[in-house]
C-alpha cells in the first residue's frame, strides 16, 4: 500500500514487511512518517508487517483547513479508516509525540481494534493534565500556548526550527530533514494546526468524557531527558491502565524513534510476545 483515503483526504504510507501481524506506527510533530526509518527494519525482520503514514497536516493530500478537522475524533478516525483499509480487525499500535496522543486516544474508543499498545515518549493524557496544575509541565508546555497564535509562529520557526531540534537532541539529518517539510508552503500551518485544535479538543464533550481505563496491553518508552515531557506525567501514567503495563525509562531525551530505534523496537516485539502468550 502506498496511499489511503479518508473523506477525500490521502494519506501517503510506508508499508514494509509481509507478515500476517501488523504493526501501525504514528508519528509526532514536526516529522513524519520517516521518523520511523531506524525503527521498522528491526520489525520486519522479526516478521511483522510495518505501516506508518503521513497524518493530516502532513500529507501533501491531506491538509484540510480550519482547526475543526484537527479534532482528536478526527486523528483517530484516520487510523481507523487505515485499518479498514488494510483489512486488519486487530494490530499493534506505536505512537510518538503526537502520534502517541492519539495512540492513547485509539485505545480509549477501539480498544477492539487493538492487538498491543506502544506509545513513546507521550503520557497519557490525563497524566499529562495533572501534571500541567501540580508539577513543572506547564513550564514545559509553554510553547503549545505560543502556537495558538496565528502567522507569527510559521514566520518564526521557518528561521528557528532547525536550532530548536538540536537542542532537543534531534541528530542532524533528521534536523535537515524535518526543517525542509516544514518550509514547505502548507506543511507549517497543517503540523501546528494539531497544536491550534487543543482550545476545541477540551471543549468537546466527547473528549472530555471520563473514559474508562485503557484496557489494551500497553507499553510506555519515557526518556529522562525529554525537554518537553517530564518525569511527573511519565510515571503518572500507569493509573490510567488497568490491562498488563510495562514502563520503560532509558537515558535519552525526546526523540526516541530517531535516536534509540534498537530499545524502542525491543519494547514492541517485548510487548507482542506477551500478547501471544
Amino acid at each position: 500500500m502506498e496511499q489511503f483515503s479518508r473523506d477525500g483526504l490521502v494519506f501517503d504510507v510506508s508499508d514494509s514487511g509481509i507478515g500476517d501481524e501488523v504493526v501501525v506506527l504514528l508519528h509526532g510533530w514536526p516529522q513524519d512518517r520517516q521518523a520511523w526509518s531506524k525503527v521498522t527494519p528491526l520489525l520486519t525482520v522479526e516478521g511483522l508487517r510495518v505501516v506508518a503514514f503521513d497524518q493530516r497536516g502532513y500529507s501533501p493530500g491531506a491538509h484540510p483547513r480550519g482547526r475543526e478537522a484537527y479534532r482528536m475524533p478526527e486523528l483517530v478516525d484516520d487510523v481507523r479508516a487505515l485499518l479498514d483499509e488494510l483489512g486488519q480487525t486487530r494490530v499493534h499500535l506505536v505512537g510518538h509525540d503526537w502520534g502517541g496522543a492519539v495512540a492513547w486516544a485509539f485505545a480509549e474508543r477501539h480498544p477492539e481494534r487493538l492487538l498491543s499498545l506502544t506509545v513513546v515518549s507521550t503520557p497519557h493524557h490525563r497524566a499529562l493534565a495533572w501534571a500541567l496544575r501540580h508539577a513543572d509541565q506547564a513550564r514545559r508546555s509553554w510553547y503549545m500556548a505560543a502556537f495558538q497564535v496565528p502567522t507569527v509562529p510559521e514566520l518564526v520557526l521557518r528561521r528557528r526550527l532547525p536550532a530548536a531540534l538540536r537542542r532537543s537532541g534531534l541528530p542532524e539529518p533528521d534536523v535537515q530533514r524535518y526543517a525542509a517539510r516544514f518550509r514547505r508552503p502548507g506543511m507549517a500551518r497543517g503540523g501546528l494546526a494539531w497544536y491550534r485544535a487543543i482550545p476545541l479538543r477540551r471543549k468537546t464533550s466527547e473528549e472530555s468524557r471520563a473514559a474508562a481505563r485503557i484496557s489494551t496491553p500497553t507499553a510506555y518508552v519515557w526518556g529522562r531527558h525529554d525537554v518537553a515531557l517530564g518525569r511527573a506525567a511519565a510515571e503518572r501514567t500507569r493509573d490510567h491502565v488497568a490491562a498488563d503495563y510495562t514502563f520503560t525509562e532509558l537515558d535519552a531525551g525526546h526523540w526516541l524513534p530517531e535516536t534509540r530505534p534498537e530499545e524502542v523496537a525491543a519494547v514492541i516485539l517485548e510487548r507482542r510476545r506477551t500478547v501471544r502468550q
